[in-house]
């Protein structure tokens, strides 16, 4: 839950980022220790750079940073905590290098809150569509995306969703966490 997760600046990897806002759920923190350790072992290069998580935008303002904010902490107000399992993995190969831990009960959920912060002063900016995934491996040598894609396969968890991770970046593309909005409240940090 994104209440464990350290607020620190994380480096995006490659020399920064291009977006400038970020909306994520993040992992309990022993499961999201395990996800890193698997990243690091499968050769990917971001494992060290960013905390695994499950993005639900990745873009930027359309207006001013204060109007963003605000329909974030509306949208989570109004939303309900949910149920995120991960079963089995997949690709996104040969249109991204990444292979992924697939959602088997929660995609839904993700969808629905993507959309909600996309209708608003948040712009996502990825050219792919939307697709609820947890990374676990990105850019790795071919042998790592094998593996993560074989060894993972019967991978099988679940966790809570009662709050999103709302970060913002530098100039330099160091991610740091701006706030936690729990779901299902006023909008307040729990």
């Amino acid at each position: 839950m994104l209440a464990d997760m350290e607020q620190r600046d994380e480096r995006t990897g490659h020399g920064g980022s291009r977006f400038s806002l970020g909306i994520v759920i993040s992992l309990p923190p022993a499961l999201g220790r395990r996800i890193g350790r698997l990243r690091s072992g499968f050769g990917d290069p971001f494992a060290d750079f960013e905390s695994p998580h499950i993005t639900l935008v990745s873009g930027a303002a359309r207006g001013p940073w204060s109007e963003a904010r605000r329909h974030a902490q509306r949208v989570a107000a109004a939303a309900d905590a949910f149920t995120v399992r991960l079963h089995g993995t997949a690709s996104f190969r040969p249109a991204s290098e990444v292979v992924y831990l697939k959602i088997a009960q929660g995609a839904e959920a993700c969808r629905a809150l993507h959309a909600q912060l996309c209708d608003g002063p948040l712009e996502h900016q990825v050219a792919f569509d939307y697709h609820p995934h947890l990374t676990v491996a990105h850019d790795a040598p071919a042998e790592g995306m094998e593996r993560a894609l074989h060894e993972l396969a019967d991978f099988d968890v679940e966790f809570l969703v009662d709050r999103i991770g709302l970060f913002t970046t530098d100039h330099d593309g160091y991610w740091t966490l701006t706030e936690e909005l729990a779901l299902g409240t006023d909008g307040r940090e729990l």
